[in-house]
């Protein structure tokens, strides 16, 4: 009787672990949302032709649902590579583009491009999967100084596409021998597919922050009290559903790829 007690409370502790999907983390000891938390960006490299990204994909919809890491507002998009796509499933989110981000990375950190792959703050890479390396990356970014961003939707007529004032506050942190680029996302939460062919053939995958688009909007000045003021126009196709899209700015410098500062708002507020 004492064994199947023990037992029983042994399992009753790691039941109540895993119900807040972080390791070592339990519900009473999640953050307060109501305090203050410096913005952290987490970018998932994945693809649906990959086996092993489906649970990179449940771990990034999980940092942005339950904001588990004290500190930090995690602001994530997934970015889909192409490399993949010849091997029996062709990613309908995949873009070359993100594909040359991801080298642009591997550049930095001395590594191939590989996936699942999660860059956290463009300081540290690690397999996209991996929750506790996810949470303690993501804590030792928040500690780091961050500008200040705010994005301002700004009035259009008509069909115009929408526009953005975009003004970052003054730089901490950053190198004096980089230039600093100000960047704008645009992510589309509530994306599926149902895979048919390749490693996930039978699958029904679901993505949370796909990216959609990415624009470089100018470059911030590191010794200016307001180091970056202007407005942008972001085209939007007709097949994004407008309710489910994010606006994400943010500062990246051009050598170091470190980010400087980051905020996100809802398309439609």
């Amino acid at each position: 009787m004492r064994k199947f007690a023990t037992a029983l409370l042994s399992l009753s502790a790691l039941l109540f672990v895993l119900y807040s999907g972080f390791p070592g983390k339990t519900k009473a000891q999640m953050p307060d949302s109501n305090a203050k938390r410096t913005p952290v960006l987490v970018e998932l490299f994945t693809s649906e032709g990959c086996s092993s990204c489906p649970p990179a994909d449940l771990l990034l919809q999980r940092l942005l649902a339950q904001q588990p890491v004290e500190g930090a507002e995690v602001i994530a998009f997934e970015a889909h590579v192409d490399y993949w796509n010849s091997l029996g499933w062709a990613d309908p989110y995949s873009s070359p583009r993100w594909t040359e981000r991801q080298t642009e990375y591997a550049s930095t950190f001395g590594n191939d491009p590989y996936t699942p792959e999660l860059v956290v703050d463009g300081r540290s890479n690690f397999v996209g999967s991996n929750a506790r390396e996810a949470h303690d990356e993501i804590g030792k970014a928040a500690r780091q100084p961050k500008a200040e961003i705010t994005i301002t939707p700004q009035t259009t007529a008509g069909n115009a596409s929408p526009s953005f004032g975009v003004t970052v506050a003054k730089l901490a942190g950053s190198n004096s021998s980089e230039r600093p680029e100000v960047w704008l996302a645009i992510t589309e939460d509530g994306l599926r597919s149902s895979v048919s062919r390749g490693e996930n053939s039978g699958r029904t995958l679901t993505h949370a922050a796909t990216l959609r688009s990415l624009q470089k909007i100018g470059s911030a000045d590191a010794n200016a009290a307001v180091s970056y003021s202007g407005v942008s126009q972001v085209k939007l196709d007709s097949r994004w559903k407008t309710e489910n899209l994010h606006v994400i700015v943010f500062v990246q410098g051009n050598k170091s790829r470190q980010i400087l500062g980051a905020a996100s708002i809802p398309l439609k507020g």
